[in-house]
């Protein structure tokens, strides 16, 4: 029994360590997550996410917040998870709004090809 004790004590410690060396890492990637995620919310802004996916990127904007505030009380598991769904939200809301710039501009062009195909019509003999 005095040996399995001896052995459990330095695992023990072990474990301790790593456990606390673990939770002191998650601010690093918790503050770069939200960093990440805040990147994501502008690039959508700059795609157009405002005009074409205003409820995507209100959702990606309102999970940075939260994000922000937990990390501002030092919740990482948290503030990592709230920035993931962030950015997840702003990444949608970029890839609705170039959807959306793209339709209009096929649009665009289906227009001034049937515009061009009329006036060959009217051009013929």
């Amino acid at each position: 029994m005095r040996n399995f004790s001896k052995n459990l004590v330095p695992v023990m410690g072990g474990l301790a360590v790593a456990l606390l060396a673990a939770c002191s890492n998650l601010k690093t990637p918790a503050t770069s997550d939200v960093a990440v995620s805040s990147a994501a919310v502008d690039g959508a802004v700059s795609a157009g996410g405002s005009e074409f996916a205003p409820v995507e990127l209100n959702a990606a904007r309102s999970k940075l917040a939260l994000a922000r505030q937990v990390l501002s009380v030092k919740d990482y598991e948290q503030a990592i998870r709230f920035a993931d769904a962030s950015r997840a939200d702003a990444k949608l809301a970029q890839a609705k709004a170039n959807s959306a710039k793209a339709q209009a501009a096929a649009n665009a062009l289906d227009e001034d090809i049937q515009a061009l195909r009329n006036e060959i019509k009217r051009n013929k003999p």
